[in-house]
């Protein structure tokens, strides 16, 4: 590719103030990560940016993704020509998996040999699947017994979109083998071998081809606005974590969520949202005019995807007060030199990127797990 090649996309922004779905032509610079964007209607420039502005990958950028510029959250629907077609279609392949029932416990082990592997990771969703359902998504599938969908019923799962060059033969490889017994001895690192009992319960499902990728993925996140499937979320005796943006981009996520299930603390429900800057601001109103970094945090969010959970403990009463105490301090440097082992000591960068958000005060944690659970999941 040339050091500073174009790749052209249509998307599609949502502007709120006029109620209206606008139509851009979308320039984005390989070399020097700027952007640019046209309106297709009146054939005018509408923004450019340079590379201060604009902390996109290529690999952010696929059919489907949602990317946020300058406080935009645009969605990528269409390539803009033959050359982006050609270029990236090979790559940016995508397919959906998912953690089985018996496995959730070790979603955090899961995620980040997903990202080990250099696969993205653009969609997660709790939810639980129905008999019904479960036949219908492996009807390509033989082998499906009634035990088999009984395993995969017998509670919720997590469901993701990945994305990647060559994602479907990639993610069947780091899978490996449908029976655990035969993944130990011929792919002895794969996620069977490591975490699958048997063949009823070997952890993790894959997209057996192409097409079966694309009708599971329509099932878990479909591309239009028809019902979707619902959450788990309690909203009593939880509070909220929030996955901030910089974290997930760095593939600290399944580190973030294996140290939470070491800590003690587990998640109820837990899904993957791109947030709009008026829904930041809203959810960070309380911040607003207390805490010189409040715009910053707004801009950290709006950055890119966020990976909420609604964070449940056996071993306490109070479980915002005992998570917050987890996280540790806002200042992570703070955080390093008082309490070394929080969250924020080990994966946080400064007081905005700060590796997670938590519920800080206890009278709040329902509204916040509400927030995202039943407002923005809508």
């Amino acid at each position: 590719m040339a050091d500073d090649a174009r790749f052209a996309f249509i998307v599609e922004w949502y502007e709120e103030l006029a109620a209206r779905t606008r139509t851009f032509q979308f320039f984005y610079y390989s070399g020097s990560k700027s952007i640019e964007m046209f309106d297709i209607k009146t054939r005018k420039m509408f923004l450019k940016t340079n590379i201060s502005a604009s902390p996109i990958e290529l690999q952010d950028l696929y059919i489907g993704a949602s990317i946020n510029v300058l406080g935009r959250q645009l969605k990528i629907v269409d390539f803009g020509d033959e050359f982006t077609k050609r270029k990236l279609m090979s790559k940016l392949e995508r397919t959906l998996g998912y953690v089985k029932p018996n496995s959730l416990d070790k979603l955090g082990e899961i995620i980040h040999a997903i990202y080990d592997r250099g696969l993205l990771i653009s969609k997660l969703r709790l939810c639980k699947v129905e008999h019904n359902d479960a036949y219908r998504l492996h009807e390509e599938d033989n082998k499906q017994s009634a035990m088999n969908i009984n395993a995969i019923t017998s509670g919720p799962i997590v469901a993701f979109e990945l994305v990647g060059e060559n994602a479907v033969q990639r993610w069947q490889e780091l899978v490996g083998p449908t029976d655990p017994s035969v993944a130990r001895s011929e792919a002895a690192s794969s996620l069977r071998a490591r975490f699958g009992k048997d063949l009823l319960h070997n952890a993790v499902h894959c997209s057996g081809s192409p097409s079966a990728a694309a009708r599971e993925l329509e099932y878990f996140f479909p591309s239009c606005s028809k019902a979707t499937l619902t959450n788990c979320a309690l909203g009593c005796n939880t509070t909220l974590c929030l996955i901030k943006p910089h974290a997930i981009k760095a593939g600290l996520a399944g580190k973030i969520i294996m140290a939470i299930q070491d800590g003690g603390f587990s998640f109820n429900t837990i899904q993957m949202f791109h947030m709009e800057k008026a829904n930041v601001e809203e959810f960070l109103e309380v911040y607003k005019g207390v805490l010189h970094e409040y715009p910053g945090m707004v801009s950290e969010l709006a950055s890119g995807p966020v990976i909420a959970m609604e964070i449940i403990s056996k071993s306490t009463d109070n479980v915002a007060e005992a998570f917050r105490e987890f996280c540790g301090p806002m200042d992570p440097e703070i955080a390093r030199h008082i309490r070394p082992r929080t969250l924020r000591a080990s994966f946080g960068v400064n007081k905005v990127q700060n590796a997670v958000h938590c519920t800080d005060l206890p009278e709040d944690a329902s509204l916040e797990v509400e927030y995202f659970f039943k407002v923005l999941d809508r």
